[in-house]
């Protein structure tokens, strides 16, 4: 969201006070670091061949790290990261690879936006990051999405202090909705971030927004003070990344965006795509899913299609987005205008937050953030191997066992009732063509259905919600709404009177064989 790409003009008006910005060149080195520095010392080696982007055009640096490149204002100045190095970080914990140029700063917003910043001198320090291991793991955030000191309290606990430590990620990325539309909590939440001590990329979504920007120009000013360009490129020996803005500030227009790309972005990849080694894994990241729900328009299907024209022949390619606080896969296809040789992974990631850090507290005061398709709130992980196959896994939020199926059966049924009653399993990962199967006690294991229903454990959440006398807690759980990944299989009422084992088990793509077990009773009743 910035100043939208244009053929840059010189304008002479006699007479006239102009009000657009000239033409400036920034310029600067890439330097081995001498130790955190915030400049090239004359002394520090340059790197060369290192690219530098003003978010349309790439350069490179020369023999001695030296590089010059055209700016305007609103522009970001950003290095790509190359794939043997590493940023050093900045003092609020993040690396420091970008620089803004922006003489006028923004409109006057509530959150500040950017400050005016007119200096063209921007130095940046690598260090090689010597052997490291032949994959890359890294740590995935859907919508963090705090909306109060609280919640970013809930945050840290329930979602960043358990991995602090316990982790065994390189890199990490937060898919947007860094904060809900209080941006002031930006320096709070990224304070519990970097606890993680791992590089980690910023992903912006609706909620960043500046509110009271009048265009889509400024609206994510504020943002880009804090984490630095809205779209930019990161490479690792395993994967390049490519981080896209693709929220579009629609004002006057409910819900007042759509997602889509600008043609600055397109610039940059037409600039970026040519350069990238195709046998490497591309992961494009951004916040509004590619895919509509049915019967909504929630993206601009020319901006869809031109991004697949420029993608369509990278063989490896994967898309994280989040936004919708659920969780599936989708593999687009030509319907949604892909035409690559292999149906294209896009991976739409729960939210950290689950549906807004609401519902009913648990002992250690964290509401439970169920999201509406019955998928807990947690985080997921990427495994990147050193051929650019890759694994994806989601966790819940604070649970030992990584629970990986959630079933739901009733506790008792009368012995010898017709059997329309069955356990259902919502599997968080699974797929449309994931195979689950059931078994009551040792019996057979049978294939259970795959169905398009609310997940019961959430729908008798919510009828606890509505017969509950007072407030269980300070949102209450969202309204289960049909799952994506919910499986149903018919339990017998001919077995004996008394208790019996339900086993359910799953083929995850990734992972394996993955199974839950619960139990149901059965008693005698007269009429």
């Amino acid at each position: 969201m910035r100043t939208p790409f244009l053929p840059f003009c010189l304008l002479a008006v006699t007479g006239l006070v102009s009000t657009i910005a000239s033409a400036a060149t920034m310029a600067g080195r890439v330097c081995l670091d001498p130790g955190n520095a915030t400049s090239c010392p004359a002394k520090a080696q340059g790197v060369a061949d290192v690219a530098i982007s003003n978010g349309r055009q790439i350069v490179r640096s020369d023999a001695q790290g030296r590089y010059r490149i055209d700016v305007q204002d609103g522009d970001t100045v950003f290095v790509i990261k190359p794939a043997t190095m590493a940023f050093a970080n900045g003092a609020n914990g993040l690396p420091r690879f970008w620089r803004h140029y922006a003489p006028n700063g923004s409109p006057k917003l509530k959150y500040g936006g950017l400050a005016p910043s007119s200096s063209l001198q921007f130095d940046v320090a690598l260090r090689p990051l010597g052997k490291v291991p032949g994959a890359l793991d890294l740590l995935l955030f859907g919508d963090p999405q705090p909306k109060s000191p609280q919640d970013v309290g809930y945050y840290d606990r329930d979602i960043v202090a358990p991995l602090v430590g316990h982790n065994n990620a390189r890199l990490g990325i937060s898919l947007g909705d860094i904060v809900s539309d209080d941006l002031s909590l930006y320096p709070a939440v990224n304070a519990v971030t970097t606890r993680l001590h791992l590089p980690w990329l910023h992903v912006p979504g609706n909620h960043d927004m500046d509110a009271d920007a009048d265009s889509d120009v400024h609206a994510l000013d504020s943002f880009r003070n804090v984490f630095g360009p809205d779209t930019y490129a990161w490479q690792e020996q395993q994967a390049n990344f490519i981080v896209l803005d693709d929220v579009v500030k629609t004002p006057g227009m409910a819900p007042g965006y759509i997602g889509g790309f600008r043609d600055d972005q397109f610039a940059f990849l037409q600039s970026l795509l040519p350069m990238l080694d195709r046998s490497r894994l591309l992961v494009l990241s951004m916040h509004i899913p590619l895919f509509e729900p049915a019967g909504k328009d929630t993206f601009r299907d020319v901006d869809r299609e031109r991004l697949f024209a420029l993608i369509k022949d990278f063989p490896h390619v994967l898309v994280l987005s989040a936004h919708s606080h659920s969780q599936q896969h989708y593999f687009h296809d030509a319907a949604t205008g892909w035409h690559g040789a292999q149906p294209l992974h896009e991976y739409n990631v729960g939210a950290a937050c689950g549906a807004f850090w609401s519902g009913v507290k648990d002992a250690d005061g964290i509401p439970a953030a169920t999201m509406a398709d019955g998928t807990p709130n947690g985080y997921a992980t990427l495994h990147i191997a050193a051929d650019g196959n890759y694994a994806l896994a989601y966790h819940p939020a604070r649970d030992p066992a990584d629970t990986q199926i959630g079933l739901h059966a009733p506790k008792v049924l009368r012995k010898g009732a017709y059997p329309a009653w069955g356990v259902y399993a919502n599997m968080w990962m699974g797929m449309a063509d994931t195979k689950i199967e059931y078994r009551v006690d040792d019996g057979v294991w049978k294939p259970m259905q795959h169905v398009s229903q609310s997940d019961p454990a959430l729908v008798a959440e919510n009828m606890r919600d509505d017969e509950a006398p007072r407030l269980r807690g300070y949102d209450r759980s969202p309204e289960a709404t049909p799952s994506p990944h919910l499986w149903r299989g018919a339990l017998p009422t001919d077995l004996a009177i008394g208790e019996h084992r339900i086993d359910v088990r799953a083929q995850d793509r990734w992972r394996g064989e993955v199974s839950a077990t619960t139990r149901y009773r059965l008693e005698e009743a007269l009429p």
